[in-house]
């Protein structure tokens, strides 16, 4: 039976592009949404691929909607994406803390909850594929973006800690770091200032949702069993760390 893969706001952009490209591979796919329904109406109609909704925020919301998934597909999940995320932009001194706790919740928080509720069963099985999905601003930080960039600079230091204890028991953990993907979020910026951002980055564009995608597959993949605690950086050489 194919492995099962599971990816966290796989409606739309870099997410929806990964549960093609992973379905495409051969894999088993399921994905979870939470705010957007008229994305994952979308998603739903133009691909078999179940769609499933809860707050990756919720611990318990969490257990439950995987419950569910293993139960209806009838395996356990071998792969997980931790894609999920947002941005709740301010300069420091003008940032809410409810703008401080949303970001740390979702970018952070939900890796902590989605890997915490996988990890047991992965360990019994003696396998599995975590793909924690970073930023180019969790290396490089970002202007009006202490937020983010800690949220994703911590997934990072996540990522290298539970490829540690996970290691001997055929789990690999790594992160990807996306520099400007050509996704709706991205292109809902302001023209000027997009151009100004294409500008900085040696390649000359935006990255495409499934350069992203294409990285996922390669970490995913059964062959790939001796690369962990990795952050693979996609960002156009933008930044070089």
């Amino acid at each position: 039976m194919a492995r099962l893969a599971l990816i966290t706001g796989g409606t739309r952009g870099i997410g929806a592009a990964v549960a093609q490209r992973l379905d495409a591979d051969g894999l088993r796919v399921a994905v979870t949404y939470h705010g957007n329904e008229t994305a994952a109406q979308d998603f739903a109609a133009h691909h078999p691929i179940p769609v499933y909704k809860w707050d990756v925020t919720d611990f318990d919301a969490c257990r439950s909607g995987i419950e569910r998934i293993e139960a209806e597909l009838g395996q356990g999940v071998d792969v997980l994406v931790n894609n999920a995320g947002i941005t709740r932009d301010a300069v420091l001194h003008k940032m809410s803390v409810a703008q401080w706790r949303e970001v740390v919740d979702d970018d952070l928080g939900a890796c902590f909850n989605m890997c915490r509720n996988l990890i047991h069963g992965m360990r019994e099985r003696g396998w599995g594929r975590i793909v924690n999905i970073s930023s180019i601003n969790a290396l490089k930080g970002q202007f009006g973006q202490t937020n983010y960039a800690a949220a994703k600079a911590g997934v990072i230091g996540f990522t290298k800690a539970l490829a540690l204890e996970s290691a001997r028991k055929g789990i690999t953990v790594n992160a990807i770091a996306p520099g400007y993907v050509a996704t709706d979020m991205v292109h809902a910026m302001d023209p000027q200032v997009l151009a100004g951002i294409v500008a900085q980055i040696p390649v000359g564009r935006l990255g495409e949702p499934d350069e992203i995608a294409h990285a996922v597959s390669f970490l995913v993949d059964e062959r790939s069993g001796y690369l962990t605690g990795a952050t693979l950086s996609i960002n156009g050489g933008q930044y070089m760390a």
